[in-house]
This record gives C-alpha cells, structure tokens and sequence, in this order.
C-alpha cells in the first residue's frame, strides 16, 4: 500500500525537480529539466529546482530554464547554491537548506519529485532508494526496475527470460578483462561483424563504439570502461530499422503505447552523443510509417520489455525492426530525455499528449502511486 497521500484540494502541488548528477549524461539532465521547468503550470505547481553538481553536492538551483539550455554548443552545467538535503525520515517530508554554517535554515516542503537524472547516481535506483526512504512519491520506476534497466547486462537477461528476442552480445567483467584479455577477445569475435561496444551503465551513447575491424576491439572495450568497468559487446543489428516506443502507465497502472517513432542517421555511422545533441545528423520520424501489423507487434514488444522489468510510470523502449518483420528489443530508459528534440515527449504529443500534459500526468502519476511496497 502506498504511503504518501496527494496534498489537499485547493493549494499549488509542490515538486522538486531534481537534475544534474554526477553521471557522464549531466548536461543533458540540465536541458531536460529546463524543459521542465519551462513546462510546468505555475497556477498548480510550486517549483523547487534541486541541482546536483558534477561532484555530487546537492545545491537549490534558479528557477531559470534559460541558464540550463545548450548555448552555442556549450552544454550546461549545475555549479553551486545554497546547500540542500533530503532527508532518508518521512517524518520530515521536505528538503532542508542548510545555512554556510551547515546548519539547516528551512525546511521546503515537497510533495513530489521529478528526478530528471540519467544514467548512474540517479536513474539506477540510487535516488529512487533515497526518495523511498524519505516516503516521498517521485515519478517514473522504483528501484529495482530502475537498477535493472540501468545495467545492459542485467536488463538482457531478464529481456532474455521473458522471451523477448535481442541481438547476441557478452558481458565484459572488470576482473575477466584484467585476467583473460585475449580470451574475452576471442569470445566477443564469435559475434561477427560489425560490433557495439557500449558502457553497461551509461546512456545518451555515451561511450559507445561501433568496430568493423579485430583490430580496434581491444581499444573500443577500453573507451567503454572509461565510463563503466563493466562493458557490453553487442552484435549489429544490420539492414533494421531503428523504432522506439514511448510508453506511460494510465491511471490504473497499465501500460499505454504511444505512437511508434524512427531514427534515421545520416552521414553518421549511429545515432551517437553529437547526433542526438549537437547536430543535424538524423531525421527523427514520428509517427513511423510502419504497416499496421507490424506497429501492433512493435507496441506488444515495447510493452512486453517494460513488465519485463517491471517499469512504472514512463519509460522508451527502443526497438529494430528487421525487414523480415521480426522485432527486436534493445534496451528500456526509464528516464528518458525530456529536451525538445527528445523522441518520448515527441511521440506522446503526436498521439495527443502535448508536453505540458505529458508533465503533469507524471506527477500526477507519481502522488496517485506514492511510495511503499506495491
């Protein structure tokens, strides 16, 4: 049963959006909460913007969604504050500001939380864990949905258990690299030609390396451990197409599938950091001009991937599609980016949810599900 009950009729909601982080994916968390902020119906929400710097300190950020925008290239950045905490006791349901002495100051009250965190420290359950602690109802999945998709390797796995088809891959260990170089080598060879090599616990293609020769393997593992010790070696999906579905839970806590969006690259050899962000390099097409038989088994397939996990709230799953017709998962974000070229927000509003709306379905979500076993 939940633990958390919406705040009374007739007063502004207050939400916390919580951004930044110490994950390689900060920047993009900044312009995703911009986003946000811009986005919220000030007649219904008190807004208390929670950054979080590169080095982890918790700071109260300005209500600006301005200053958390890309700007000629330079991608933003959380730097300092007043200091805030959240505290782990659901007696003391808010966020303190702490004085320079370090002493708490005031106690902001928060109903719901909006942690707009990718990738490690944030979208991995860490937060969620925190947030369950503090019995404040936050949106999107808890905990161990979030740890798993987190992790490629793990996320595979139960992929794998629920019979959902995926390309061949292996999982690269810390200590297997340092202790049986050659032998992971030679393994992740079996896969063929090309190959992604991706970061297990790292998103927005941060990290990534597709490799066509033996050659360049080794080198592509290491670029990968950079960001996480522990790697994934995937075998390309080629001649596919590249789909991804957003799916919300409605207010019975049921899946719903927005319409079917498609990545298509050009002059690039994938859709990496720069193309999502920095430049004109692919065509997002929403909706997907799929048949309807295949966009039916694409939505089964997104959904099947998010029970799979056991997901809550929102997340995109991301697809191929061969030209046989057969569909395969990749992976599940359950935090996905919410900038304005983001495809989530883009494939809602193409099915009818516009992204004010979008927003405040999630935090209604979010107070409706509170907090607590579930």
């Amino acid at each position: 049963m939940a633990s958390s009950t919406p705040p009374a009729s007739g007063r502004r909601i207050r939400v916390a959006v919580v951004f930044g982080g110490r994950s390689s994916e900060h920047a993009i968390s900044c312009v995703s909460a911009g986003s946000i902020l811009r986005a919220l119906d000030r007649t219904r929400y008190d807004v208390v913007p929670v950054g979080i710097t590169p080095q982890g300190q918790w700071v109260l950020a300005a209500d600006d969604p301005d200053a958390l925008a890309i700007t000629d290239g330079r991608l933003p950045e959380v730097r300092g504050g007043a200091a805030v905490s959240l505290p782990a006791d659901p007696t003391t349901p808010g966020v303190l500001v702490h004085a320079a002495a370090d002493v708490p100051q005031r106690l902001l009250a928060v109903d719901v939380v909006f942690p707009v965190l990718h990738g490690p420290w944030g979208e991995d359950g860490t937060i969620q864990g925190l947030l369950e602690l503090a019995g404040v109802p936050y949106v999107g999945s808890g905990v161990f949905a979030s740890a798993a998709a987190m992790d490629k390797s793990r996320m595979k796995a139960l992929f794998a258990a629920a019979g959902l088809a995926q390309a061949p891959y292996v999982v690269v260990g810390d200590r297997e690299w340092r202790a049986d170089r050659a032998g992971v080598l030679q393994r992740a060879e079996r896969l063929g030609r090309p190959l992604f090599v991706k970061p297990a616990r790292a998103g927005s293609s941060v990290g990534i390396t597709r490799v066509t020769a033996d050659r360049d393997l080794a080198a592509a593992i290491e670029a990968a451990r950079a960001h996480d010790p522990q790697v994934v070696v995937e075998a390309a999906v080629e001649d596919a197409r590249e789909i991804e579905c957003g799916v919300l839970t409605d207010p019975a806590g049921l899946p719903q599938v927005a319409v079917p969006a498609e990545i298509v690259v050009h002059g690039r050899e994938f859709y990496d950091f720069a193309a999502k962000y920095l430049e004109d390099a692919a065509d997002l097409v929403v909706p997907a001009a799929l048949p309807d038989e295949i966009a039916a088994r694409v939505a089964d397939v997104a959904v099947r991937a998010f029970e799979a996990l056991g997901c809550e709230g929102l997340a995109r799953c991301d697809l191929f599609v061969r030209p046989d017709g057969e569909v395969l998962v990749n992976e599940v974000n359950t935090m996905p980016g919410f900038t304005p070229i983001s495809m989530f927000p883009r494939t809602w509003a193409a099915s009818g949810m516009d992204y004010p709306a979008l927003v405040d379905h999630l935090l209604q979500d979010a107070l409706r599900r509170g907090t607590g076993l579930r």
